[in-house]
């Protein structure tokens, strides 16, 4: 059975991502927001449906397991959101070459997940030890991220995108969604990297340090490979249509840090102690609360401009 489900998520990705580069975005056009809503919508259903497939084949605490991870990784994406939309001002990428920016982006993250969800689960099936050490590291996140000041976003100091610099001469232009351009220099053509190539390669690398924090947190649900990567994945394609439904928004759920850092520590405590009375429903409760009462808390105690 796992087989059929593993078959069936690979088609749903495949068949949806085909139809989002190939035909509703095949011109480069700016997401408005009443889009964004549907496309939004569109993806929570898709996974919820995916979710009763899990509960009617594999059983009620598999499908809370899979949902438990699918709003942890989707919360914790929303910190990686307004990091998203700092790194395209930076770059100055319009609104209509933003969507083919994130597109790659996702298939990107979909390879890099790949790789640290299977890495982190055999690490903990050959050394059970190391459990402990993604429950420590957990509780450490938590702490850290609650006390911690705003972090400017400066791409040029990251490694990967000083290397790419270099790699590649930098062209301001972009021109016809084009990652990498062609010019004639002196009779020959030479590769030009454009700022939507850049944009890519600080996105990615963003990504990954996120992915060192989120990774844990959803192997404390369950290390079960197919809930794991599935909740993981299918967060992280709702995230391009939430990035243009909330990008200018975030900024305002001003608890939201504190509340994420409230999520990781519970995981961690519960990785590391390993409390039988946590079961995959109360997780779940805990974290949608969390996540409510810091919406709440939000919108109550608004920041003033």
């Amino acid at each position: 059975m796992e087989i059929i489900g593993w078959l069936s998520f690979g088609i749903i990705v495949i068949f949806m991502l085909f139809l989002d580069l190939y035909v509703f975005h095949k011109k480069a056009h700016e997401v408005k927001r009443k889009e964004a809503i549907l496309w939004s919508i569109f993806w929570i259903i898709v996974s919820l449906l995916f979710c009763v497939g899990i509960c009617i084949f594999e059983g009620r605490d598999k499908a809370l397991m899979f949902l438990t991870g699918y709003i942890i990784e989707k919360s914790l994406s929303m910190d990686n959101l307004f990091v998203i939309y700092l790194i395209f001002l930076y770059f100055s990428i319009e609104s209509k070459y933003q969507h083919r920016v994130l597109f790659w982006g996702i298939i990107g993250a979909i390879l890099t997940r790949a790789i640290f969800i299977f890495a982190g689960l055999a690490l903990i099936k050959y050394l059970n030890w190391i459990i402990y050490v993604f429950g420590i590291f957990l509780i450490f996140t938590g702490i850290k991220m609650l006390i911690k000041k705003e972090e400017k976003v400066e791409p040029e100091k990251n490694l990967i995108f000083k290397f790419a610099k270099k790699l590649f001469p930098f062209v301001s232009e972009v021109r016809d969604q084009k990652f990498i351009n062609k010019r004639a220099v002196s009779g020959r053509k030479v590769l030009y990297a454009t700022p939507l190539l850049l944009s890519l390669i600080a996105i990615e690398s963003t990504d990954i340090v996120f992915a060192v924090d989120s990774i844990p947190a959803i192997l404390a649900i369950s290390q079960d490979p197919f809930i794991v990567y599935t909740s993981n994945i299918f967060a992280i394609l709702g995230l391009r249509a939430l990035y243009f439904l909330l990008a200018s928004l975030i900024q305002h759920l001003r608890f939201l840090k504190q509340g994420l850092a409230i999520i990781l520590f519970f995981l961690g405590v519960k990785m590391t102690f390993h409390f039988d009375f946590i079961t995959p429903a109360l997780s779940l409760t805990f974290v949608l609360g969390v996540l409510i009462l810091t919406t709440i808390f939000s919108i109550i105690f608004r920041v003033k401009k």
